[in-house]
C-alpha cells in the first residue's frame, strides 16, 4: 500500500534528479523492491539496478516482482547489511526511501556511498518527518494511532523525523548542502485510502509495539481500526507526514577542472560540489 501510496512522491523526484535511461542504480533498502522497480522502469532495458536489503525474505519477495515484471535482465538484488555494505562498483545513482532513518549513523553511510558514485552521479534521497502528521481537526482516534506510532519508532531507536534532518545529515557526512524539498498528501473522505494505510502501518508495527510495551493487540483492534479512522474522521482532513526529497548531483570531472582553472580558490576547502534543483 505504501508503494502506491507515495509511488507518484517517489517518480517526480527521481525524474527531477536526473535519472534516465542508461544509467547505473544502486537503490539502498531496497525492501520488496518498489523503487528498485520503479528505478528500472526509467533507467530501460540499457540501463541497471542493484538493490540491497538485509532482509532475504524482502529480496526473495523483490525477485519475485521483478520476474514477474520482466525486468529481470536489468534489476539485480542482494542481501547485505547496509551498516557495512561497500559496493565493488561505481553508480550513476543511489537512491533511497525511507531508510536513512532506520541506520544509527546516516551519515557515514552516505559519505560511504558517495564515494561509489562516478563524476556527475546523482544521491536522491526521501524521508519522512513524522511529528508533522496531523488531522484537522485533532479526532482521538487518529492522534493515539500517531502516538503510537512514534513512540515506537523512539523506543526502537530509530528516527522519526529523518526528513527534518536531511539537510543537516548530508552536512554531517562532510558533503555540501543540497537542494531540498517536500511533499505529502492530505485526502479525506470514505474513498480515501489514507485510513486503510494508517491501519496498515499499525498492523506492521504491532509486535513491535508489544515488545518495546507501546500498547497491546486488544488496544489496538487492528481488524477494524481503518473501520473506526474513517468514522471518526469523515468531514474531516488527514494530513501524512510531509515526505523531504533530496537530491545531490556530483559534477562531473572536467567541469571541476574548467571551475578550478577559472577560480584556483573555489575547491580549496571542498573536492566535491553538489547542485539541485528546488521546486517553487
Amino acid at each position: 500500500m505504501q508503494s502506491a501510496f507515495i509511488r507518484d512522491l517517489t517518480e517526480d523526484v527521481l525524474k527531477r534528479a536526473g535519472l534516465r535511461p542508461g544509467m547505473r542504480v544502486l537503490d539502498i533498502g531496497c525492501g520488496v523492491g518498489d523503487v528498485a522497480l520503479l528505478a528500472g522502469e526509467l533507467v530501460g532495458p540499457t540501463g541497471s539496478v542493484l538493490g540491497v536489503d538485509r532482509s532475504a525474505a524482502s529480496i526473495k519477495t523483490a525477485e519475485r516482482r521483478v520476474a514477474q515484471a520482466r525486468q529481470h535482465a536489468r534489476i539485480r538484488l542482494a542481501v547485505a547489511d547496509l551498516d557495512s555494505f561497500v559496493p565493488d562498483e561505481t553508480f550513476d545513482a543511489v537512491v533511497g526511501r525511507l531508510v536513512l532513518m532506520y541506520l544509527p549513523d546516516p551519515a557515514a553511510t552516505l559519505r560511504r556511498l558517495a564515494s561509489h558514485l562516478r563524476p556527475g552521479g546523482i544521491l536522491v534521497f526521501q524521508e519522512l518527518s513524522m511529528p508533522s502528521i496531523r488531522s484537522v481537526p485533532d479526532t482521538p482516534q487518529f492522534l493515539q494511532c500517531k502516538s503510537w506510532i512514534m513512540e515506537t519508532f523512539e523506543r526502537t531507536g530509530f528516527e522519526t523525523d529523518m526528513g527534518g534532518k536531511l539537510f543537516a545529515t548530508f552536512l554531517t557526512a562532510g558533503l555540501p548542502g543540497p537542494q531540498m524539498i517536500s511533499a505529502g498528501r492530505a485526502e479525506g473522505g470514505h474513498r480515501s485510502l489514507i485510513y486503510a494505510y494508517m491501519a496498515a502501518t499499525m498492523q506492521s508495527l504491532l509486535s513491535a509495539m508489544e515488545r518495546a510495551g507501546v500498547t497491546t493487540a486488544d488496544e489496538v483492534g487492528i481488524d477494524d481500526l481503518a473501520e473506526r479512522l474513517l468514522f471518526m474522521a469523515y468531514g474531516f482532513i488527514e494530513q501524512l507526514p510531509p515526505i523531504f526529497l533530496l537530491h545531490a548531483i556530483l559534477l562531473p570531472i572536467n567541469v571541476v577542472r574548467l571551475i578550478q582553472v577559472r577560480n584556483p580558490g573555489l575547491l580549496r576547502k571542498s573536492r566535491m560540489i553538489f547542485l539541485g534543483e528546488q521546486r517553487r
